[in-house]
């Protein structure tokens, strides 16, 4: 944890001595200079940073923050990352995990860490494409994404990654594009400061193999077609012309010209019924994009329990041995 001696850190200090190696033009870029920037703000030695990865483009993220890590198997970076907080429970775990490492062979490890409320901050980056092995469609690509294993187009119902993390009780959800440099770094201030499991959904473009798949996002007329959610805040974008507002359980767009900001549907992130209507406007064909902080609760968290739960029992019984452990229960002598 941190203490008065921390020193002080820049960007500069997060870097490791390895050579970043994606694609040129690749969006991990973006969001490995700005979470190298953002650490040092936190005011914790680089010695309490774990970066716990599974297989992909985004696993090799470790490499490239001077801090420790593990650069784990596919799809379980989540439960190395558990074992590492519950392990030493002062440390601030990330888990880097992709479309395709965290929600295919890793949907269940990515669920139950959520569920459990582990004190993980999770960051997906979702290009919507399986990257590293050159191209497949992905669990978050869209019907009918023709790539070299759907030449005829996907037939999947792409997963919406906000909506799962809800579905599994997750207490903190957020989205944010990696292009959106400013925006990212608050979101993973956010995070950090959440106690318990957080997800955040990084937009991450693909230049090679699924180039400008958030371009609407990104692009010029980009405030048309995303609105930042904010808590306590009418839901206004489109440079203030346009809102949302909430006819039953159905939200709609207005014209700010003809309803003031009072007919408008307020941000509260406490609230989980509303946090899942937002998840669902994802690809809305006229709703815009939300990004920014979806829901965020406290509950308590899986490793503050389970410390303790261990406390307790030693209190109780003592504390324990291996040997006196193996001979427990049901034994029997080889003669």
């Amino acid at each position: 944890m941190s203490d008065v001696n921390t020193p002080t850190y820049t960007k500069k200090d997060f870097e490791s001595d390895q050579s970043v190696r994606w694609c040129p033009g690749c969006g991990d870029y973006g969001i490995l200079a700005q979470t190298q920037k953002t650490m040092p703000t936190f005011g914790r030695k680089k010695e309490d940073f774990v970066f716990v990865s599974g297989i992909g483009c985004s696993s090799r993220f470790p490499y490239y923050m001077n801090a420790y890590g593990f650069h784990t198997i596919h799809g379980r970076a989540p439960a190395v990352a558990s074992g590492v907080k519950i392990a030493n429970p002062d440390l601030s775990v990330w888990v880097v995990t992709g479309d395709g490492d965290g929600l295919s062979i890793g949907g269940n490890h990515f669920m139950h860490a959520l569920r459990r409320n582990m004190d993980l901050n999770i960051l997906l980056f979702n290009n919507r494409i399986y990257g590293l092995t050159k191209g497949q469609y992905s669990p978050t690509s869209e019907v009918g994404k023709v790539t070299k294993a759907t030449p005829y187009g996907s037939l999947d119902i792409p997963l919406n990654p906000p909506s799962l993390a809800l579905g599994a009780q997750a207490t903190f959800v957020a989205r944010t594009i990696d292009r959106w440099q400013a925006h990212l770094s608050q979101m993973l201030e956010r995070s950090y400061h959440h106690d318990g499991g957080s997800l955040i959904e990084i937009y991450q473009n693909c230049n090679i193999f699924n180039d400008n798949a958030f371009e609407e996002y990104t692009s010029a007329d980009k405030f048309d077609n995303v609105i930042e959610v904010k808590h306590g805040e009418p839901m206004v974008f489109s440079k203030g012309t346009k809102g949302i507002k909430l006819d039953g359980f159905k939200a709609t767009v207005v014209d700010m010209e003809k309803h003031s900001l009072d007919d408008l549907l307020v941000h509260d992130e406490t609230n989980l019924d509303l946090a899942h209507i937002i998840a669902n406007w994802t690809s809305h064909p006229v709703l815009p994009e939300p990004i920014g902080v979806i829901y965020s609760v406290d509950k308590p968290t899986y490793n503050s329990e389970m410390v303790s739960q261990v406390d307790s029992a030693i209190k109780a019984k003592g504390p324990g041995k291996v040997q006196d452990l193996l001979n427990a229960g049901d034994i029997w002598t080889v003669k």
